[in-house]
């Protein structure tokens, strides 16, 4: 259970599969919330940001798209870093499987909600 050092780069197998997503997906991380926050903080006042306008956005499946890319990529991406924590720092066998079952069901919960909250969101009662 030891990994490699930070700097290093995994030989091969799972962990250099999770070495090139934790990079890879920081990049596209990056690019996507930086275009949320461009979209939702500064090409617009804050005062049109509301239900109205996300319900708006929504109408148009790019919008959610984008928004499940991102939620998805930042889930994987801090669930796979707090799995190298697990990994790191959690020795006992028993406590690493418990850490793992409760990271990775959390993790699910979470990727299933949110996938849920953004593909099947009808708005309603829009003003506009």
């Amino acid at each position: 259970m030891t990994s490699a050092s930070p700097h290093e780069r995994p030989l091969g197998g799972f962990e250099l599969k999770s070495w090139l997503f934790m990079r890879l997906s920081g990049v596209f991380l990056v690019f996507l919330a930086l275009g949320h926050f461009a979209i939702m903080h500064l090409a617009h006042p804050i005062e049109e940001l509301s239900y109205d306008f996300v319900a708006g956005r929504y109408r148009y499946f790019g919008w959610r798209l984008y928004d499940l890319s991102m939620l998805l990529l930042a889930l994987l991406h801090g669930l796979n870093g707090v799995r190298i924590l697990i990994d790191d720092y959690i020795h006992s066998p028993r406590w690493h499987k418990t850490a793992y079952w409760m990271l990775w069901s959390v993790g699910l919960f979470f990727m299933i909600a949110g996938t849920l909250v953004i593909l099947v969101f009808q708005p309603v009662g829009m003003t506009s």
